[in-house]
């Protein structure tokens, strides 16, 4: 029995017979579980006719609900009788409703019905209804069925009839080909009927049905409703389905149908179809021993308003064997308006020989919808495995999710000529474009080879309804073509309508595309692609009256169709040519051309061969300004590699011209192995993102492209107002069994009250299709700043009990403050193991916290020259010099296409915070099949001020083509037309000393480091003297076109140690800087050898100038504050300020306010100054406000300073101490009452640096880590960054020592000028030995002058097969 009330209807209900039910005379009680439907006010009750003696005289049916007591009433159904059943007394608000049938269900008594739907006694407004159904079988060969017809109908209001068999009919032999056959069905009244659903059981001889239409009289209303259907019911005909919704039509297009039976088969399927959901179901089978099945299986989609019923799957559109072993299968439903998804019933009937079925997941594409659904199951359907449940409920992931744009019906006629050899069996496809180049995606017309060599016959008319993307209002061209498959391909198409509904879907507009050519390799212009545009559109109104009103016109000014000249260029360098089939597709503001075949080439017989030029002709509808192509070759023939210098497209009729450059081989074994290249007209500077136009089928262009401004990309919109900002995440995966997942990773990251990303999808690369057991990814994403983060969230969106993930570690880098927090998790996210969750909240307390340092994003911008072979696929490394210190050398990310000739690429980089800017070093390391790059400028622009930086060079990197074969460049900034650096000569004069054995052969290089930088590694090798660093010889050498580094501090200098007696004793040097007229002296008197003193062959020099400054006892200090910008920030009365330094406390400085000037005004900035004795660096100080007569009196409770913050400068070194206080100080007579301040930044001057540079000894421990085969026979170097510098990159050896061994610690002493307090050490080693893997558990630096020992732990591998394959690690210090 069903259950119909208010608010929907239960699902049907089993009363099972057990031996004595239903016996004559006896009372039956069943308890069962449904839905709440709210007020009954039918229910429908029958049988299903089996056994013997199954007449049954049913008197009538009682409903209880029961108080919501759900313990007891379990899903059992056990009988009780009225004894036992204690809880059903009548208690208060209890439902009880009585339904009297007093009629016989049976084949043979009464009106031989065995289902009947019953009201309750009271409700007397509702009625029996009788409906007439006449079903109309179509007139095609083989259109009559044997198969079992069961129908349902639908009432706007008042539910349905449920499903009936339609057995008894007016014809003997029910629907035969052409036949009416009348049935009647009685039922409560259904209202206004708004579908049925039809459907047969696919059994006798013939089972395939075309059904014409069904109509229904209402006969108490006297109305007729027709339900045309005009498709097969077949499993091997049309999309496979032997079930129909149908949707009601207007009487006015059913009539019209039927008198223009000669002319067109005009049909409804389109307005069904718009009425209509379809669905398509794919299903995939587990990849498992047996895990296929042969069982029939079956699919219910349960909406918000309505279920599908029961759905055979039995056509799949893929696999002739269906639910085979890891394959997935694809079917066809349709339903009418059943509202949301909100659950799926699957099963299978348990019949054939391997029933057994594991079913992986369920995916419910609802195009007509815009969504997706996943339904991911994971479980055996099989009576001797799991629970032996054979059907299971599955409710949708809701990660999974996709939603898009709903797609719209098109009709879609296609008319083949009446010529000799015009039909095709090929594959024939077609697209429609809109405006703007809004397209939809390639749709094929055929769904199988069957289809294929049905339709398309000579002078046939094939209709096809087709669910694409909307493309507007207009269509204002399609793309039709075929594969040229099959026996006889060739076609001759003579023209194409396409059917659409109006939007308010009263009619419909058809448009028509002449064609009138051949598709065929063999005949005409040899293209089997044509594009077509529309000559006339035909448009049908319904009018108010039930008319229909026709218009027919023309379409005014239809695109042109355009001849295209196409130019291809092939390079002229060895091995260039290809014999490779080239494939190319043009991309304009109008829409694109689809993808054609270069085949005829109008030049040469041998096409694309070394350093020639190839013509093609191709006609496609006008594409407007042409600003991109594709360009591709399938990778055949025996050498498919190929040097495509550049294609130059000629639009003949407008006789506009493009360039397209390429200079790059397009080969899967050269450069980055790619054989398609997507190539930018050269005056484009729209947006170049890679994205497929097809596969999203987006506009292919903003309407602004075309505008010589170019555009900003949203993420440089996004990080200029600091709304996003980057965040680096590191996922180490555990290494136990089942540790890895193909799942979709995501991670929330939250701050402070509700703040928080949305959720951000770690994607894996291309070619990665799980997180591997150990494996580490590394993801940038980029989410809401949302300031200090709290929590973070992380999980999957895996939903089946295989999808487990054990997740290690998880670390997250902010650059943008500065931070790093490492989690150690070791949990499962899984739905059957640990706590069965498959996210998880971690709080930020429970992960490490490490500061790397504070970065800020810059928009970098590369102009590559346009020059021949200027573009290069190169690494290149870029060094930023600031003020403040220097970036370390980052890579510039190739990423597929930047650098290449004639192009600005754009990205965003995260460099420290080192501005004001002053110098760039770029360096390239001449590598790859095109190791030259002419590089014309870089300009940096900082995104959180705006402000812009231009490096500018404009000449070659390379060995070859530049006169100095130089791959270095140094550029100095050019910040608002002001070049931020100096040019200059270097003359350096080296001394070596006195001493016996002084002297070297060794080459010898040095770096200078002063107040803007480095110079970058200068090589000592062009003397004034033929033998150069002879015993007591002043050597000179001159470096000029050097950029002035300002004040020096330091050199750094060595040598190779080659040659005889490579040892050598440096008195001094002195450098000479030209612009600045000064010379900077720096001594060494030391050995740089192996066999003296300490044996190391580097030095750092501090310069003897550094001394001069000797601090003396007093000093001045300017104090400026800077008063808020709000209302009553201001003050009338005094401030006063105590400083606090590392050597002592001031005095009291008293900052005056005076009527002739004003101070402390609202949002005002005022300047101090004092002398003081000299406190050294100052840590915090004290405010107060006090009034200016020094009466009690005049202190009031109520009046404040907002002061947003002070700098402190000290003025003999010019150090500057930031303090942001953003407080409000109150007005106190007395001197307790004041706020304190500590420092937040501290801007060192370069006379203060210099001051401490002196030389310090490190000691420097490497501890091995204790696991198998921990220890490395590698050459290991250390760079250790400091405050005040680095130490450059240090070899750490030893002699005779077996360094780095499992469990061991070496320790090194290595000599540098002071660096400060350490920010990090960078480990690395070279790969070189038997087993380089090395783990590394931490390093340990003691500075040996103050005994402070700073400890950078690790605990991680450097080791090319391991983990993330790293074998150079920064590690940040432990404090």
């Amino acid at each position: 029995m069903q259950i119909y009330g208010e608010t929907g209807k239960t699902e049907l209900i089993l009363l099972d017979n057990r031996s004595n039910n239903f016996e004559r005379g006896a009372t039956d009680i069943f308890k069962r579980e449904a839905a709440d439907v709210g007020k009954i006010y039918k229910i429908r009750i029958g049988h299903d006719g089996t056994g013997i003696g199954d007449g049954w005289f049913l008197e009538s049916v009682t409903l209880k609900r029961l108080a919501a007591k759900t313990k007891d009433s379990d899903e059992d159904t056990k009988k009780k009788s009225d004894e036992e059943n204690e809880e059903t007394k009548e208690g208060e608000g209890m439902d009880v409703y009585t339904f009297v049938a007093h009629r016989w269900l049976a084949k043979d008594e009464g009106d031989k019905e065995l289902v009947v739907e019953l009201v309750p006694d009271e409700e007397s407004d509702l009625e029996e209804n009788t409906y007439e159904v006449r079903v109309l079988t179509g007139t095609m060969w083989g259109a009559g069925t044997d198969a079992n017809v069961f129908l349902s109908i639908y009432g706007m209001e008042r539910g349905d009839t449920g499903e009936r068999q339609l057995k008894r009919s007016n014809n003997l032999n029910k629907f035969e080909k052409g036949q009416v056959d009348v049935f009647t069905i009685k039922a409560i009244d259904l209202g206004e009927l708004k579908k049925l659903r039809i459907r047969h059981d696919n059994t006798g001889t013939r089972p395939s049905w075309f059904l014409e239409r069904v109509e229904i009289t209402d006969l108490k209303e006297s109305t007729t409703y027709y339900f045309p259907c005009q498709r097969w019911l077949a499993v091997e005909e049309d999309d496979g389905q032997i079930a129909r919704e149908l949707v009601p039509v207007d009487e006015a297009f059913v009539k019209k149908d039927s008198e223009n039976e000669g002319q067109s088969p005009a049909t409804l399927g389109l307005e069904q179809k718009a009425k209509s959901t379809t669905y398509s179901v794919k299903v995939k089978t587990g990849d498992k021993k047996n895990a296929g099945t042969d069982a029939n299986v079956f699919i219910i989609l349960y909406g918000s308003k309505d279920d599908t019923g029961i759905v055979s799957l039995k056509a799949s559109k893929f696999n002739k064997n269906k639910f085979e072993r890891g394959k997935v299968d694809e079917f066809t439903v349709e339903s009418v308006d059943i509202g949301d998804l909100k659950k799926i019933k699957i099963g299978h009937d348990n019949k054939g020989n391997s029933t057994g079925w594991f079913l992986e997941w369920v995916e419910i594409d609802a195009p007509s919808l815009g969504q997706c659904l996943k339904f991911p199951c994971g479980r055996w359907l099989d009576k001797s495995e799991d629970d032996g449940a054979i059907e299971r409920i599955i409710f949708p992931a809701e990660l999974q999710t996709v939603e898009y744009i709903p797609f719209v019906p098109y009709e879609i006629t296609v008319y083949t000529s009446d010529i000799f050899g015009a039909g095709t069996d090929a594959d024939v496809f077609i697209v429609l474009y809109g405006s703007d180049g809004i397209c939809t995606q390639q749709k094929s017309l055929c769904l199988n080879k069957r289809e294929q060599r049905m339709y398309f016959e000579r002078n046939s008319v094939n209709q096809f309804i087709v669910e694409l993307e909307d493309v507007g209002d207009i269509i204002e061209k399609i793309r039709i073509g075929h594969n040229g498959g099959g026996l006889n391909s060739g076609w001759h198409l003579d023209r194409v309508t396409i059917r659409r509904l109006l939007p308010n879907g009263k009619g419909s507009e058809t448009v028509t595309f002449p064609c009138e050519r051949w598709l065929a390799k063999s005949e005409d212009d040899g293209e089997t692609v044509r594009e077509l545009v529309p000559s006339d559109i035909f448009t049908e109104k319904l009018l108010k009256d039930g008319t229909l009103k026709q218009i027919e016109e023309e379409v005014e000014e239809p695109l042109e169709v355009h001849t295209y000249k196409i130019s291809v260029f092939t390079g002229d360098i060895y091995g260039a040519g290809t014999d490779a089939n080239v494939f190319l597709n043009i991309y304009g503001d109008m829409g694109d051309m689809g993808e054609r075949k270069l085949s005829k080439s109008e030049t040469n017989f041998n096409k694309f061969e070394r350093g020639q030029e190839d013509t093609f002709t191709i006609q496609a509808v006008d594409l407007g300004i042409i600003y991109k192509i594709k360009i591709r070759h399938d990778n055949s023939m025996i050498s498919p590699d190929w040097f495509l210098e550049k294609v130059e497209i000629l639009d003949e009729t407008t006789e506009e011209s493009f360039v397209f450059l390429c200079e790059r081989w397009l080969s899967k074994k050269k450069e980055d192995k790619k054989i398609e290249r997507t190539l930018y007209e050269q005056s484009y500077n729209g947006e170049r993102n890679s994205l497929d136009g097809a596969s999203l089928s987006v506009s292919s262009q903003d309407s602004n492209a075309n505008t010589k401004e170019p555009k900003k990309s949203s993420l440089v919109k996004a990080a200029e107002e600091g709304s996003l900002i980057p965040y680096h995440i590191t996922v180490t995966t555990g290494t136990e069994y089942d540790s890895s997942t193909d799942s979709r990773v995501f991670i929330i990251i939250m701050g402070p009250q509700k703040v928080q990303t949305e959720r951000l999808w770690l994607d894996l690369p291309e070619g990665k299709d799980e997180f591997a057991d150990g494996s580490v990814e590394k993801f940038s994403v980029w989410g809401r700043d949302v300031g200090e983060i709290k929590k973070v969230e992380v999980g999957h969106d895996g939903a089946t009990p295989e999808s487990c993930w054990m997740m290690e570690e998880l670390t997250i880098v902010v650059p943008t403050k500065g931070v790093m927090y490492n989690f150690v998790c070791k949990c499962w996210l899984a739905r059957d193991k640990g706590d069965g969750l498959t996210s998880r909240i971690l709080n930020i307390l429970d992960a490490e916290c490490v500061n790397i340092g504070i970065k800020i994003l810059y928009e970098v911008t590369v102009v590559t020259g346009d020059i021949e072979g200027g573009g290069t696929d190169a690494n290149i490394f870029m060094t930023v010099f600031g003020s403040n210190g220097n970036t370390e050398e980052l890579l510039l990310e190739k990423n597929g296409d930047r650098f290449e000739r004639g192009q600005e690429d754009s990205f965003i980089m995260e460099i420290a915070d080192i501005a004001p800017l002053r110098k760039m070093r770029i360096r390239t390391d001449g590598k790859g099949t095109r190791p030259h790059w002419f590089m014309e400028r870089i300009t940096l622009k900082n995104l959180t001020n705006q402000e812009v930086a231009t490096f500018t060079y404009g000449d070659w990197l390379s060995k070859l083509k530049n006169a100095t074969g130089s791959l270095v460049c140094e550029m100095p900034a050019v910040i608002n037309d002001e070049q931020m650096m100096e040019d200059t000569t270097y003359t350096l004069q080296v001394k070596t000393s006195d001493i016996g054995g002084a002297g070297t052969d060794a080459n010898v290089s040095l770096i200078l480091f002063g107040e803007y930088g480095d110079s970058g590694t200068l090589p000592l090798k062009e003397s004034n003297k033929s033998n150069k660093f002879e015993r007591n010889q002043m050597d000179e050498f001159s470096f000029s076109e050097m950029l002035s580094l300002g004040d020096l501090c330091k050199v750094r200098i060595w040598h190779d140690n080659k040659g005889i007696a490579p040892g050598w004793h440096l008195e001094y040097i002195d450098v000479t800087d030209s612009a600045m007229d000064k010379t900077f002296r720096f001594q060494c008197d030391r050995w740089l050898a192996k066999g003296e003193d300490d044996g190391q062959l580097i030095r750092e020099l501090a310069c003897a100038n550094n001394d001069i400054l000797e601090l003396k006892e007093r000093t001045a200090y300017e104090i400026l504050t800077v008063t808020s910008d709000r209302e009553d920030a201001d003050t009338k009365e005094n401030i006063w300020i105590i400083l606090e330094g590392k050597m002592g406390r001031s005095k009291e400085f008293l900052m005056e306010n005076s009527s002739k000037k004003r101070r402390f005004e609202r949002g005002a900035t005022d300047t101090f100054q004092f002398s003081s004795k000299n406190l050294g660096d100052i840590a915090a100080i004290c405010v107060g406000h006090c009034p200016k007569d020094g009466k009690k009196s005049s202190a009031k409770a109520d009046v404040f300073w907002h002061v947003q913050e002070i700098i402190v400068t000290e003025m003999e070194l010019c150090n500057k101490y930031f303090f942001r206080c953003n407080a409000k100080i109150p007005l106190r007579y007395k001197r307790r009452d004041y706020k304190v301040f500590e420092c937040a930044k501290v801007t060192e001057s370069f006379a203060s640096k210099a001051r401490s540079l002196v030389p310090v000894k490190y000691e420097t421990i490497v501890v091995t880590g204790f696991e198998k085969g921990a220890g490395t026979d590698a050459n290991v170097f250390i760079t250790i960054y400091g405050l005040n510098g680095d130490s450059g990159r240090r070899a750490l050896r030893q002699k005779f020592r077996n360094l780095f061994e499992r469990g061991k610690t070496s320790r090194f002493y290595l000599e540098t000028l002071d660096m400060g307090e350490l920010k990090k050490v960078k480990i690395e080693h070279d790969n070189s030995g038997l087993a380089p893997g090395w783990l590394v558990e931490r390093v340990e630096i003691t500075n040996s002058a103050t005994g402070v020992t700073t400890i950078f732990p690790c605990g991680k591998w450097l080791d090319e097969n391991r983990g993330d394959g790293l074998i150079c690690r920064d590690l940040f210090p432990r404090y």
